[in-house]
């Protein structure tokens, strides 16, 4: 046997230990382990897992990637252009480039141009306004800032708005509102989905048919004219906190159904398996039979459809703020900073407005790629 020969034997002899190993490996590893390892083969799902990351990142600490405070306004720069960052100037560098205007005199608006020849240092992990970490305590620690801040005039990454507010902070900040009520709808919608689904597919009978002809008849509303009658009815009066807590609930109340009709399906054939007899037999209770054995086995199944449920509800909060029938002024979200974007002539004068709109579509992008990514390794064994 020539050496090219052994060596190719050997190769192959290899390979195979190495699958046996795998297959070992397979038999005995846990579901979620199964859930990681098919999930790590999806590449853009693992992409869109980092980005949501970095987007989870900037909801929970807008202060620290904003750059000024957002609701602090100053009419004469309104309007004003996108200040861009610069790492470069015949070598390594950071900063941005002055913007001076002018009224025009005839039309009597701001006119704004970058001026080159002033340049604005900047340094990461800079000083400026106060913000409080988590509402605990408080800091001035900026990702970005100003090298002097006493004597620079603030820059505006993404620009102004009419009434001079920086628009790169608002973005920061209604990050955190609309992520935050998409997360907490989904939450409470999910909840009520397992809670009232788990019942009707378990114990039958009476409740089952009380909870389905409650979902048929939620199911059967046009949801649009009922968000925005139930939007439209909440009082302006009311405290910023007040309508967020609201609106979250007219878009939780509303979307539980799809869930709660899926987990009963599932609990009609769970409930005469070998496990759930077995667990009535060692004397469990009830509840226990349904939330400590039966629900874990659609955790993966549970986990892709409130992904897949987390951007709908981004959208449905978007739209409301956007029509003036969700969250309102002072409050920051972003159907809140696209309603400056209604009018042809806002458009015209600061394009820049309609940047919330290019930050939604990457926030449902990312999540429906991930939940794609969950949904297909939800089922490890297929």
């Amino acid at each position: 046997m020539s050496a090219e020969t052994e060596s190719k034997t050997e190769n192959i002899e290899v390979r195979q230990a190495g699958q046996r190993e795998d297959a070992d490996a397979i038999s005995v590893a846990p579901n979620w382990k199964l859930v990681w390892w098919r999930f790590r083969k999806h590449r853009l799902a693992l992409v869109a897992g980092v980005l949501l990351f970095f987007i989870i990142l900037i909801a929970g600490f807008p202060g620290f990637f904003s750059t000024q405070d957002p609701s602090q306004s100053d009419t004469t720069g309104s309007f004003m252009p996108p200040q861009g960052i610069h790492i470069w100037d015949d070598g390594p560098a950071f900063f941005a480039y002055a913007a001076n205007g002018a009224r025009n005199p005839r039309t009597l608006r701001m006119e704004w141009q970058l001026d080159e020849s002033q340049k604005v240092p900047l340094r990461l992990f800079g000083r400026g306004y106060e913000w409080k970490v988590l509402g605990l305590f408080t800091t001035d620690i900026h990702l970005i800032g100003l090298v002097n801040p006493d004597e620079d005039k603030p820059i505006h990454l993404l620009g102004t708005d009419r009434l001079g507010r920086d628009q790169w902070s608002r973005l920061m900040y209604g990050t955190q509102v609309s992520l935050s009520v998409g997360l907490l709808a989904v939450f409470i919608s999910t909840v009520l989905g397992i809670f009232l689904g788990g019942i009707s597919g378990y114990f039958g009978g009476l409740a089952d048919m009380v909870i389905q002809r409650v979902v048929e008849l939620l199911q059967s509303i046009p949801p649009i004219p009922i968000w925005l009658a139930l939007s439209a009815a909440l009082p302006r009066t009311w405290s910023v906190t007040t309508s967020y807590l609201a609106i979250t609930g007219i878009l939780a109340l509303l979307t539980w159904t799809t869930l709660a009709r899926e987990v009963r399906g599932r609990f009609l054939a769970l409930r005469e398996e070998d496990f759930v007899v077995a667990a009535k037999l060692a004397g469990c209770r009830q509840l226990r039979i349904v939330f400590r054995h039966m629900v874990p086995t659609m955790n993966s199944h549970i986990i892709a459809a409130v992904t897949l449920a987390i951007p709908v509800m981004i959208i449905n909060e978007t739209f409301l703020s956007f029509l003036g029938l969700g969250l309102r002024p002072p409050a920051i979200s972003w159907g809140v900073l696209l309603q400056e974007a209604q009018n042809l002539q806002s458009v015209a004068l600061a394009p820049w407005l309609l940047l919330p709109g290019v930050a939604v579509i990457i926030t449902v992008l990312v999540l429906n790629v991930l939940g794609d990514g969950l949904r297909d390794a939800a089922d490890p064994y297929h």
